[in-house]
């Protein structure tokens, strides 16, 4: 029997008939099944692959089957705009079989609000800090309305699940299913991930019954067609558009907002219809933009990675990426954004613009992705603050709880559970109750404490639900333009010393930072050596600068095509790394010292950097490569250096502190924990093992 037949007849009547569908895609004919029997699912498909409708068919199925009553599935986003777009054609599903869908975020007005409690729809679009906030309201009777919640569709999981807010999802998700007194099916939505079976069993928890991937392999075996051209400047970059794919709809991804600006003024004044979508836009001005570039033809949309979701923007027929994006992952969701004609293909053009170092990771990364890798998703590492906020907001939501079982509800989460048995949970709670946070009546029974109530208590609740990330970019300026983004582990040197970086292919001094903020200043620095390797903008994985260090030893990317003008850039570019070789570190003699050319990328660099004390020379430490003291650091001092140290006992990186301080709610942990918390994130500890397992040469002469 097939998926479309195990429908209800409802929903097949307007399949058919209202949608004028022939079929259902491969994707959702597989999904029905499982989902109906109540298994847990990820539907894996490019952008616009139809995972929606992969899951809410027969979810509605099920509702209108099962006679579930009242609030039945939550269908979770992790942005508002996605929200927005996916509302309306749920709401006109679930009127297929005489349902409802409502939408439930921060704009969405209390009137609103109060409908849905009063009348609850049987599905609701939300974000999880809006799952919180109800939870956590008391003018809210929160086991009303969850007492029929069934399901929970997570769209774009992947984006949650290598951040603090998956965390803080799987987590609302533990308390709703004690609310709801039921297991809960989870359903995933994604693009295509590495390891999707460990992204499957993260979004599961502590939930039971069977768990399935699917991800159908129709249309895969249809090559994309890729380009790889160097054009030198963004001004060249805009040249290029304005006379390539006349009539076509293209829509092009910068890396930052002022690139963005800046490209669109340059398309403009060649006469290219041109709109713009960033998040420093107004809500109203950015919809506007991206409604009209839906409606338009021969137009471009320049945009960051605001559009890289799956907001609907209309059918595309190009999709151009200026210079690269830091991951396969990433490139594939910019990928998918193409090809949804029928007899049409998807495609990509690179263009890069910066120093010699963004046509090589465009290459590396290009590299990656011919080979089928993609980045697994994972979530941050020691998790410890968000124990602290659970423990903070289920009392806010209970009103009290028992310390003999404080540890009982949190500890339904894998990560929670680990970090409780460790005596990590332990330890914040006793420093909640000592700094005030939490009070212990005496009797067993844990309420918020003045200190809590004072920060988080209930007019000041809404600080628990707002957003968490786990590695913040710090936007760079210089006066008031802004120049880009960098790692906060870039701002630094190890003496603590304000750091010299590359951004916008410029070097420049760093002269003060804003850490409440997230900003830093910088001034025009002089250039030296090889500035233009320095660590630019997001560090890199230690995979794809790997993937560089094969690019540099001759190996050009497959499946696509190389224009005339990148393959000479990378010719050149080969001739100064002549010494690159796959698989090896290097100790290179330069004209303003000694580098050893490691490939492991930002944070494994700055983790092997905190152990090499005297070794090191200056601050320049960046995604491929290590300063050395030319005085003490020889290519067989490295060699004893990787011999002996042991990656699992390296000493925190030393921005370590800083952030700590910085940490969304620092103030619940002990300062110990905290900084333990920050270094596990700028700490790449798989790429400081594959550095120090490599073999060592030394390069007598050279210049890079």
């Amino acid at each position: 029997m097939s998926g479309f037949d195990q429908l209800h007849p409802g929903v097949q009547h307007h399949v058919v008939n209202s949608l004028g569908w022939t079929a259902l895609r491969s994707l959702q004919d597989q999904t029905v099944a499982p989902i109906i029997a109540g298994d847990h699912v990820l539907a894996l498909a490019p952008t616009a692959g139809g995972k929606t409708e992969a899951a809410i068919f027969p979810l509605l199925s099920r509702i209108a089957t099962e006679g579930w009553r009242g609030l039945s599935v939550l269908y979770v986003c992790p942005l508002r705009a996605l929200l927005n777009n996916l509302h309306p054609r749920l709401e006109r599903y679930a009127g297929f079989v005489g349902l409802r869908a409502g939408l439930w975020h921060g704009d969405v007005g209390a009137s609103a609000r109060t409908r849905i409690f009063d009348d609850p729809p049987e599905i609701l679009l939300t974000t999880p800090e809006s799952l919180e906030a109800i939870l956590m309201s008391v003018r809210r009777d929160h086991e009303r309305l969850f007492s029929g919640l069934r399901t929970v569709v997570v769209d774009e999981v992947h984006a949650f699940g290598g951040d603090d807010r998956g965390w803080h999802l799987l987590a609302v998700l533990e308390r709703l299913t004690l609310v709801a007194g039921r297991d809960l099916q989870r359903i995933g939505l994604s693009a295509t991930v590495g390891a999707p079976e460990d992204l499957l069993a993260w979004l599961v928890g502590s939930s039971t019954g069977p768990a399935r991937v699917i991800g159908p392999m129709d249309g895969r075996d249809i090559v994309p067609e890729v380009t790889l051209d160097h054009v030198g400047s963004l001004q060249n970059a805009a040249t290029v558009i304005s006379r390539l794919h006349g009539g076509e709809k293209r829509l092009v991804f910068c890396d930052s907002r002022s690139r963005v600006e800046e490209l669109s003024v340059d398309l403009r004044q060649r006469g290219v219809n041109t709109f713009v979508s960033h998040s420093s836009l107004a809500l109203d001005e950015r919809r506007r933009a991206e409604e009209a570039f839906a409606e338009a033809h021969d137009c471009v949309i320049v945009s960051t990675s605001t559009l890289e979701l799956g907001i609907d923007v209309g059918d595309l027929d190009r999709v151009i990426q200026i210079d690269s994006p830091t991951t396969v992952a990433s490139f594939l969701q910019r990928l998918g954004r193409t090809g949804r004609r029928t007899g049409s293909v998807r495609n990509a053009l690179f263009l890069t613009t910066k120093p010699d170092i963004e046509l090589v990771r465009a290459a590396g990364l290009l590299s990656l992705w011919s080979t089928g890798y993609i980045e697994p998703v994972v979530g941050p590492l020691s998790p410890y603050h968000l124990i602290a906020q659970q423990l903070l907001a289920q009392v806010l939501q209970d009103g009290s709880v028992a310390r003999s079982r404080w540890s009982e509800v949190l500890g339904r989460l894998p990560v929670f559970a680990d970090a409780i048995r460790s005596g990590v949970g332990e330890e914040i709670l006793t420093h909640l109750l000592e700094t005030g946070m939490l009070f212990d009546d005496g009797y067993g029974i844990l309420s918020m404490g003045p200190g809590g109530e004072a920060t988080y208590g209930r007019r000041h609740f809404l600080e628990l639900t707002s957003a968490f990330t786990s590695n913040p970019l710090f936007v760079i300026r210089h006066g008031s333009k802004e120049i880009g983004y960098l790692d906060p582990i870039a701002l630094l040197s190890p003496d603590r010393s304000f750091a010299t970086v590359l951004l916008a292919g410029r070097v420049w001094k760093v002269t003060s930072i804003d850490w409440d903020h997230r900003f830093a200043w910088v001034e025009p620095a002089d250039s030296g050596g090889r500035s233009r390797w320095l660590g630019d903008s997001q560090p890199l994985s230690a995979p794809l600068c790997d993937a560089m260090r094969n690019v540099l030893s001759g190996e050009d990317p497959a499946g696509m095509t190389l224009t005339t003008r990148a393959a000479t850039g990378l010719d050149e570019i080969r001739d100064t790394f002549h010494w690159a070789r796959p698989g090896r570190t290097a100790v290179v003699a330069e004209d303003d010292g000694l580098t050893w050319w490691t490939f492991g990328g930002l944070h494994a660099n700055a983790g092997l950097m905190a152990a090499m004390g005297p070794l090191l020379a200056g601050s320049k430490v960046d995604n491929l490569s290590i300063k050395l003291a030319p005085e003490l650091a020889t290519a067989e001092k490295i060699r004893q250096f990787v011999e002996s140290v042991d990656p699992e006992k390296l000493p925190r990186p030393w921005i370590a502190e800083d952030l700590a301080r910085k940490l969304k709610f620092t103030d619940c942990l002990p300062g110990q924990i905290a900084v333990d918390v920050a270094s596990a994130r700028v700490r790449d500890l798989p790429g400081i093992r594959r550095v120090v397992a490599e073999p060592v040469d030394q390069e007598a002469a050279g210049s890079a």
